[in-house]
């Protein structure tokens, strides 16, 4: 038996027992089903600034959740350890939509406002993200979703109706580059705009030095984000050395502050971050 995931663009053809190029589905029973669901290996009850979100509910916390998987293959991810692995090598938290909704409603005194789905792509975990969210605002708490916003628009816009924000890395604004990192530029732009239609939106864009880093480029991306609503903030953000790009030198701070400046031409609010 065999089956095609629809969940993203990559729309992987399985064989039985065969996992997606995301390494978090697998084909069981001729049917695509999540194999990372309820598996945690990232929990943390983190600052919603930390997302990065500035405009959501500031000085607010966020019960944290990670899995394991991703469908783009960043060579400078900061999340590596846990994105690009299958989980077998990994130590896992199994954690029910149950539990882990009781657990954020425990953590309300310290701060906690919801939870968010991030550290790896957690949308290649689409069941558990969307079973979590029901429950969560069934009791009060908000969903935010960290995500690389490479998914097919039709499952995105199902799992909108329970999520209060999200924070979409936007790579670069030039298609060569996207297909570098295994995606499309067109995909990402579709889901920032579907999602800025119904949610509160940010956008995040890690300046690679040498990849994303020209100026006609921040211009040309942030125009774009004006013409869907000039008020989504947009964070610009310095590389560090990671992954497969460890010999590379970070970001100089005076580029993210020159970029941050010019896309302010355009846009309402800008970030620097990691600066």
């Amino acid at each position: 038996m065999s089956a095609t995931c629809a969940l993203c663009p990559h729309h992987c053809s399985l064989k039985e027992g065969q996992k997606g190029l995301c390494k978090a589905r697998i084909c069981l029973n001729g049917e695509i089903i999540s194999e990372s669901y309820g598996k945690l290996t990232a929990l943390a009850l983190d600052p919603v600034e930390k997302k990065p979100l500035k405009r959501f509910h500031p000085g607010k916390k966020l019960l944290s959740i990670g899995s394991y998987g991703c469908n783009l293959r960043c060579p400078f991810c900061q999340n590596a350890a846990i994105a690009a692995s299958k989980g077998e090598d990994l130590p896992i938290t199994q954690m029910q939509p149950f539990e882990l909704v009781d657990l954020a409603c425990t953590l309300k005194e310290q701060g906690n406002i919801g939870i968010a789905y991030t550290y790896n792509e957690p949308l290649v975990g689409y069941e558990y993200v969307s079973d979590c969210a029901k429950m969560a605002h069934a009791h009060g708490l908000y969903n935010v979703v960290v995500t690389n916003g490479y998914i097919c628009l039709e499952p995105l816009k199902e799992l909108l109706a329970h999520i209060d924000a999200l924070n979409i890395d936007l790579k670069g604004f030039i298609e060569s580059y996207y297909k570098e990192l295994g995606g499309d530029l067109k995909t990402v732009k579709a889901s920032i705009a579907a999602v800025a239609r119904v949610c509160h939106v940010e956008v995040s864009t890690l300046i690679v030095p040498g990849k994303n880093d020209s100026e006609t480029e921040i211009n040309a991306l942030s125009a774009w984000l004006a013409s869907v609503r000039p008020d989504i903030p947009l964070h610009i953000l310095r590389f560090f050395p990671s992954y497969k790009m460890q010999n590379s030198a970070p970001t100089p701070i005076a580029t993210i502050y020159k970029l941050a400046e010019l896309a302010r031409k355009h846009l309402k609010y800008v970030y620097e971050g990691n600066c």
